[in-house]
């Protein structure tokens, strides 16, 4: 049963993909013209303390396997690096520009790995990580999608590996200036996102719940996959 607990605050080489023209995603901006002035709108939007609230419950000490899913130009990578100095880090993004630029942003750093991939269909084997993350993402992909993807990060994690998910949730609120602004517009399905997350097989807790001028309502989730 999803628990509610509201508070007020190296992995295996990627199987070869050929991109192509595809391009049935959604850039991190919105527009693919948005992006180079991506970082700048987050940061004065002020999402950053979500992404350290996210590092800080996902425990990321010691030699683990980390894989995020959305990265984008790796606002949230940034910040896993410097909290898990001995973490072996996997970003995957869809969209090649995007990851592009974070790989431009983490340049020099050895630990992490940048790969052009969708989240629901994660080109890595089965319990390759200990913790998967996902930031601001989950919301921008519909129904079906969005369980593949929860069953990927399931199928990825090893047992007893956590999931860790920032994400609109409670699509009855109005949504936010973001949304307005780069067409994120979040299904209702981010109402029930924990519901969806436990389906997966995961054992699931929202650990906290606030609002955001900029997102709306936003959920923090820790989701476990069972052990054997």
């Amino acid at each position: 049963m999803v628990s509610m607990d509201h508070m007020t605050e190296n992995p295996p080489h990627p199987v070869a993909r050929t991109w192509g023209n595809r391009h049935d995603y959604l850039p991190a901006a919105g527009r693919d013209f948005f992006l180079p002035a991506y970082d700048l709108l987050v940061r004065l939007l002020g999402t950053y303390p979500l992404y350290d609230e996210l590092v800080t419950q996902a425990e990321l000490a010691g030699e683990l396997d980390v894989l995020e899913i959305g990265c984008g130009t790796a606002n949230l990578t940034v910040r896993a690096l410097r909290a898990a100095p001995s973490a072996r880090i996997t970003a995957t993004d869809p969209d090649p520009r995007a990851v592009t630029r974070a790989r431009r942003k983490a340049a020099g750093e050895g630990r992490v790995r940048f790969e052009t991939a969708y989240a629901q269909e994660l080109p890595f084997a089965d319990a390759s990580f200990d913790r998967v993350l996902s930031s601001l993402m989950l919301h921008h992909l519909d129904d079906g999608t969005k369980v593949s993807a929860l069953a990927e990060a399931w199928r990825v994690l090893r047992p007893g590996g956590r999931l860790h998910i920032v994400d609109v949730c409670g699509a009855d609120q109005p949504e936010g200036l973001m949304s307005r602004l780069t067409g994120h517009r979040h299904a209702a399905a981010g109402a029930r996102l924990p519901q969806l997350v436990e389906a997966a097989g995961f054992d699931t807790t929202v650990v906290a719940t606030r609002r955001l001028r900029v997102f709306g309502p936003v959920s923090f989730i820790r989701a476990t996959r069972p052990g054997e």
